[in-house]
């Protein structure tokens, strides 16, 4: 073989020029660093637009540049030098505070605007009758075939969910909005904490820690009131956000006593935010002027841009991702693991594998073509509702969810397998007990990106006759709905002024990428933690 500093001869490559794979290599890297640097001047672009930054007093800026931005700045410089992987998980307590906030406070608009309480416990209490059932079932392994308890277990599902409901919304019974939420989110957050606590340190411990979670959702909803929030949405925002930060922060701190400097970050972040908001409240500092405000949040559409909001279609795109996740993930996961781990390999499977790839190309208005002449003018369902839009949704995330399934229970050594058969498991044993469990955190990223991407359709939505605008949040899956990004094209060509182009249109697009860029963040936090 001869060699020169400039080019090898290899077998079967030809003649490989060194120059030119570090030319290719330099050029990659600039094309990647253009594309960063042009997206995210756009995004900095619209922010700005949005948040009107420099319409804020100087001494504001000066306040938060001193009680947040400096000290901040300070500790985590000192965090890292001492250990970058506890800036890490400060930094990571903060930005599940703030995601988690943020879920949390849609899921208190559901339970204020659109499901009540007591609805929701008594679907809580058919799905908790319908656990025992299946469970009570499962255990019955040797007495009974597979197939007697399937149908058995659907009976009483089915059962289950079409008479507790009535039933018990029929009663003349009343229970106060965040008890029920306490005994419900509450008494999930706090079993969770219980079982993880358990699992590390014991079970008297696990149960203490569970006991503190409970007790620590009913105290918030309690003083609620006295900060200014009622005490249904804030027993919400504590057993979704408060609670399992707080729960996540101290379970790292105790477990990993090397990264517990870097509550001194967590602490920096929320104490500087909270301390500059007092003061510049205190000295009268006018903030910015943004058009992402309270009643951008709270406000349904108007006729000038200065009162519209995105209200009514924050509560339909939740609807619709609460449609498109309950029938896309049972189908998707479904069909990935019959793909995996039942179907022959054979022409049929392979012609199946093609067009599930192919679909999963295929443009989103394409779908929505499927969707109005099957669900609308097939079914004859009422065109934009959540329940049609949601189904057209799925269908369009549904090739995604099957791909990223697939690759997940792929994931899964063989070996695994091998050893569970040899221990006496049948292939469904194998399945439920040892591939599913280890794929499903790879499942749940893939999921949680492909409702990412149904979240930010608007084609699909356009295609089934959703209404642009909406002034009332939808009260049941056959009410008609708009989504967030349907209601800012409405804004940028029904509604098309000056106005509206500088005002309502950026600030609903920060508010949708916040959302899409959130669940993204979710995703790779799942990926991170369970790729090992």
């Amino acid at each position: 073989m001869a060699t020169d500093t400039d080019s090898q001869q290899l077998d079967g490559f030809g003649r490989v020029s060194r120059t030119a794979g570090v030319a290719f290599r330099y050029l990659i890297l600039a094309a990647t660093l253009f594309g960063i640097v042009m997206l995210g001047a756009l995004l900095v672009y619209v922010t700005a637009q949005a948040i009107q930054p420099f319409t804020a007093d100087p001494g504001w800026h000066l306040t938060f540049f001193l009680t947040l931005v400096l000290p901040t700045a300070a500790v985590g410089r000192y965090i890292y030098r001492r250990n970058p992987a506890a800036l890490g998980f400060g930094a990571t307590a903060v930005g599940a505070l703030l995601v988690s906030l943020m879920f949390a406070g849609g899921a208190a608009m559901v339970f204020i605007d659109i499901l009540s309480p007591m609805t929701w416990f008594a679907y809580v209490l058919a799905l908790a009758v319908s656990a025992v059932a299946v469970v009570g079932f499962e255990r019955l392994d040797e007495r009974l075939p597979f197939v007697a308890r399937l149908v058995a277990s659907g009976a009483v599902v089915a059962l289950a969910f079409y008479f507790i409901p009535s039933i018990l919304l029929s009663l003349p019974i009343a229970i106060i909005g965040w008890i029920i939420i306490l005994l419900t989110l509450g008494g999930g957050v706090a079993a969770l904490v219980a079982l993880r606590v358990a699992r590390g340190h014991g079970r008297r411990r696990g149960a203490f820690a569970g006991v503190a979670a409970f007790l620590g959702v009913g105290v918030i909803a309690l003083v609620g009131p006295f900060a200014g929030i009622d005490p249904l949405p804030a027993a919400v925002l504590a057993a979704i956000s408060f609670v399992p930060t707080a729960s996540y922060a101290a379970l790292t701190a105790v477990e990993r006593p090397e990264k517990r400097v870097g509550l001194a970050f967590t602490g920096t972040v929320l104490g500087g935010a909270f301390l500059g908001a007092a003061v510049v409240d205190v000295l009268s500092f006018a903030g910015p002027d943004s058009w992402v405000d309270w009643g951008f949040f709270t406000n349904a559409h108007s006729g000038t841009a200065a009162d519209a909001g995105l209200y009514p279609a924050i509560g339909g795109s939740i609807l619709l991702m609460v449609a498109v996740a309950a029938l896309s993930f049972p189908l998707g996961v479904g069909a990935a693991v019959y793909l995996e781990e039942y179907a022959p390999d054979n022409r049929f499977t392979r012609f199946i594998d093609v067009n599930i790839s192919n679909l999963a190309g295929v443009p989103s208005v394409v779908y929505g073509i499927l969707g109005l002449g099957v669900f609308v003018t097939y079914l004859g369902r009422p065109m934009g509702t959540v329940l049609v839009g949601g189904a057209t949704l799925a269908l369009l995330i549904l090739p995604i969810v099957i791909i990223s399934s697939r690759e997940a229970i792929r994931s899964v050594p063989e070996e695994t397998r091998q050893a569970s058969y040899g221990m006496g498991a049948t292939r469904w044993q194998t399945v439920k007990n040892v591939v599913l469990p280890r794929a499903f955190p790879g499942i749940m990223t893939g999921t949680i990106l492909s409702l990412g991407r149904a979240i930010g359709e608007t084609a699909p939505l356009i295609m089934i006759g959703a209404p642009n605008v909406v002034y009332d949040l939808p009260s049941e899956f056959t009410s008609s709905v708009s989504a967030m990004p349907l209601q800012v094209y409405a804004w940028a060509s029904l509604f098309a002024s000056e106005e509206f182009y500088q005002q309502a249109v950026p600030a609903g697009v920060v508010v949708l990428l916040v959302v899409l860029l959130s669940m993204n963040s979710v995703a790779i936090v799942l990926r991170n933690r369970y790729e090992g």
